[in-house]
């Protein structure tokens, strides 16, 4: 493998533009509700320790996803990438799974010195598997659903103060920027969730159904705990967690200090705040003490 900074010579070579993580704590949530999932998405077991992926083009330019399992390194990388560090990401041939055509994520980076990205051409053979492709953001889906949810917990500042304004000023329109967006706004509390008065009752709206079916699905986790990776935790400032939760037609964000948002499959573009009330706290501490947490 190489570097984005040489030039390209060889057609076997990958020129490496990007990694992620394929773990029951950090998977691409585009790929499934959970890791199993992510894993079968790609014809892959879902072994405990997890993969790399690593994304780059060929010497023609072809995309290329490239499965290793040396998941250290792609960490190490990661980190030092993060940090605005160079790092030559170039793993043992030994350590590769298998390199898979086309990318599961939209990048908006390509290889110095090789031809644009593209999918590579089929095998003679005719029998390789469909590149693999971004999800598409014109429509609403599962994908989308899940990629909205990612965006509010790397945002949860914004998305906070947003409710804020609006429980000030009333909804103002659609706040479209890119990212999960929603057309209206129902504010609901968590009062009932594992209780008979049932979830989620939003304020002056006489409740959401969907917000109720989430709420009662989490809370069926405690005592029936799902696929790895359903339910992540990740840190949050001041001692608090951030929780990512997915469910079949359904995920959800929260702070366990804080509110939690919904995202529906049946409501395109929605974000719904859940109100703290008197049982969120109680079920969102559960659910982290069900949840996997990166190493």
């Amino acid at each position: 493998m190489a570097g984005t900074d040489d030039t390209a010579a060889d057609d076997d070579a990958l020129f490496v533009l990007t990694a992620v993580l394929l773990t029951p704590a950090q998977f691409p949530s585009v790929l499934g509700d959970d890791y199993v999932a992510a894993c079968a998405a790609l014809g892959l077991e879902p072994y405990a320790d997890g993969y790399g992926l690593v994304l780059g083009q060929d010497g023609g330019g072809a995309r290329w996803t490239v499965v290793v399992e040396d998941v250290s390194l792609v960490a190490v990388a990661i980190a030092a990438w993060d940090c605005g560090m160079e790092y030559d990401l170039s793993p043992d041939d030994r350590s590769v799974v298998c390199a898979l055509p086309g990318w599961p994520l939209a990048l908006a980076v390509a290889a110095p010195g090789v031809p644009a990205p593209h999918d590579p051409p089929p095998g003679p053979g005719g029998d390789d598997p469909a590149p693999l492709t971004p999800p598409d953001t014109e429509v609403w889906g599962p994908p989308q659903r899940r990629l909205g949810a990612d965006e509010i917990a790397l945002q949860w500042a914004a998305w906070r103060r947003r409710t804020e304004d609006e429980d000030a000023s009333g909804p103002s329109g659609d706040p479209s920027s890119g990212d999960a967006d929603r057309a209206d706004r129902a504010t609901g509390d968590a009062d009932g969730v594992t209780g008979d008065a049932g979830p989620a009752r939003p304020t002056g709206s006489g409740g959401h159904p969907g917000v109720r079916r989430a709420l009662e699905a989490a809370a069926a986790y405690l005592g029936a705990p799902p696929p790895p990776g359903r339910i992540r935790s990740a840190f949050a400032p001041g001692g608090a967690r951030t929780l990512r939760v997915d469910g079949p037609g359904w995920s959800l964000v929260a702070r366990t200090d804080d509110i939690a948002f919904v995202l529906l499959d049946d409501e395109p573009g929605e974000v719904i705040p859940v109100d703290r009330g008197p049982e969120l706290p109680g079920l969102l501490h559960s659910l982290d003490a069900l949840a996997v947490r990166p190493s």
